[in-house]
């Protein structure tokens, strides 16, 4: 790479900056515009377009972050990309309630224009280096073959539009997959990822505390509008607790140590990809999906049990917990053995769900998430088995 734009590799520059938790804003309306978008719509149909939606999202951000581990942000060439990205990326947020409707090729035009964008800025920036160069050349031909296909869905309508949409995020998923595999060009290798750890560590968990954050605000903005019963004061402190405990999950000791096995391994780009590429998406998803739930019981904490409830109810922990569990075993090779615990335990709870109120099966969630955090707190890692 050309060493004018290039972030510099010790431990002072691989802080987050500044201008990157600028950049980070666009996305906490992006997350509420989801979580309400799906709650609007509680269907499977409806759960398909919002996982479209914020599987979107997420490849912006964590393509824009991987960026920002290569380049420094402080220089104003790098600050300008990212203000562009910025508002291509609200307006982007701003289509999502209707991205399935009249702003499809809005939707699609933004995207598509972030990661072509972003790629030949980035392209450009490296162009002293071959093998950064021909990295980024495959990058910017797979984001073009995506963006095409983006912009065909958003002309297209109704079912072809989410069949559309559906192959090109499965592009953006498979792109990091096949090392960016280009017919002349060959594919990269990850020991030509020069990964800073700590700092894609820290971005990531900035991330999840963005849709911490959204949740409580989602907790808070309801509630304040309700009555308050013992109900509703029951299912605001569940919601409260379930956001803690998802907090303590994540932030445990394993996030801050993951840091420092990538910088020492071998393959640090192959564990990068694993663990802050794929692994966080459905930790992300199931704090959407959780802020959902915890919405749906604040306004109905009692009665009958529907299915769509049920599958929010756990399936937005259960998302939480699989994704942690993922992230574990991608950077230390071993299935944390807590977690699949609760794992097990959040699936007696979706088979005993009928039996309950909506109220009772949220709060019988976040325990079972206290209990995963209370077992790897109090039990060494080092004593706890997997």
């Amino acid at each position: 790479m050309t060493g004018g734009l290039l972030r510099r590799r010790d431990g002072h520059h691989a802080r987050v900056g500044f201008v990157e938790l600028f950049f980070d804003l666009v996305f906490v309306f992006a997350i509420t515009q989801i979580s309400h978008t799906l709650l609007a719509h509680l269907t499977w149909l409806g759960a398909l377009q919002a996982a479209i939606m914020l599987g979107a999202v997420w490849w912006v951000w964590i393509d824009t972050s991987w960026i920002t581990n290569w380049l420094d942000p402080e220089r104003p060439l790098v600050r300008v990309m990212l203000f562009g990205l910025m508002g291509a990326g609200l307006v982007l947020s701003t289509s999502l309630p209707e991205a399935f409707g009249e702003k499809g090729l809005v939707f699609a035009i933004a995207f598509a224009s972030l990661q072509i964008g972003r790629g030949l800025f980035t392209l450009w920036a490296v162009r002293g280096d071959p093998v950064q160069r021909a990295n980024f050349q495959r990058i910017v031909i797979w984001a073009s073959v995506g963006g095409a296909i983006w912009i065909s869905g958003g002309l297209a309508d109704g079912q072809t539009r989410l069949l559309l949409w559906l192959l090109a995020l499965s592009l953006e998923f498979l792109g990091p997959m096949t090392a960016f595999w280009c017919p002349g060009l060959g594919h990269s290798r990850a020991t030509e990822w020069n990964v800073e750890g700590a700092h894609l560590a820290e971005r990531v968990g900035l991330f999840v505390i963005i849709c911490l954050g959204e949740s409580i605000i989602i907790t808070g903005a309801t509630f304040a509008e309700l009555p308050w019963t013992a109900t509703t004061v029951l299912a605001f402190v569940s919601a409260f607790l379930g956001t803690v405990a998802m907090w303590w999950l994540f932030f445990s000791a394993k996030h801050d140590a993951a840091s420092e096995v990538i910088a020492r391994a071998e393959n640090a780009g192959a564990i990068a990809r694993a663990a802050y590429t794929y692994a966080p998406l459905p930790v992300v998803a199931g704090i959407v999906v959780t802020a959902v739930g915890d919405e749906m019981v604040l306004m109905h904490p009692s009665g009958h049990m529907e299915a769509a409830a049920i599958w929010v109810l756990v399936g937005g922990p259960a998302l939480f917990l699989a994704g942690t569990a993922v992230a574990i075993f991608a950077v230390w090779g071993h299935w944390p053995r807590s977690r699949l615990v609760g794992l097990a335990a959040l699936g007696a709870l979706a088979a005993a769900a009928p039996l309950l109120t909506p109220l009772l099966l949220t709060a019988a969630s976040t325990v079972v998430l206290m209990a995963v955090g209370a077992w790897e707190t109090l039990v060494p890692s080092h004593k706890r088995p997997g």
